[in-house]
């Protein structure tokens, strides 16, 4: 990493800008770059806006950039973009992928809640451990509903209990 941000700083010339006291705006920097890995901008960016990063595994991307003035942000999302990539944060940390790749990740989030639980309503499913579940069966039996059952996996040593 340390290697990484020195090669970006040999080919560029970073300044940030300095906050007055008081104000709550965003440091602005200014950065000449000419054909760096997109893994190393991004590091440098995120350093500067205090988050911390993850990056998908096989990013390989090359920018020349020259920015003047712009806060972390808008020249993180500008940067990614040029690249085909994005982000996302969850607790200060951004994950950097692929948009496509993201967009794979948010669909799969938002199926999951849709997936239907791995049992259904009114069964159950016991694996005994120090009794045969074939002999609990017919005890078990008479305590279930009439429309209920109890049926066995000898396989498992399970009781498979409909109510």
């Amino acid at each position: 990493m340390a290697r990484m941000c020195a090669t970006i700083l040999a080919l560029a010339a970073i300044v940030v800008a300095p906050v007055a006291a008081g104000e709550e705006t965003e440091a602005r920097l200014s950065m000449d770059v000419k054909e760096a890995p997109i893994v190393s901008i991004v590091s440098l960016l995120v350093e500067l806006g205090g988050r911390q990063v993850v990056f998908d595994p096989g990013l390989d991307c090359s920018l020349t950039l020259r920015l003047h003035e712009m806060a972390w942000h808008p020249a993180l999302d500008t940067t990614l973009r040029a690249c085909g990539l994005g982000y996302q944060e969850e607790g200060g940390v951004l994950w950097v992928a692929t948009t496509a790749r993201l967009r794979e990740e948010t669909e799969s989030r938002r199926r999951l809640p849709e997936a239907p639980p791995d049992h259904a309503p009114g069964l159950a499913r016991y694996r005994l451990s120090y009794a045969r579940a074939e002999e609990m069966a017919p005890l078990l039996q008479r305590l279930v509903a009439p429309r209920g059952s109890v049926t066995t996996d000898p396989r498992t040593n399970t009781l498979i209990i409909r109510y």
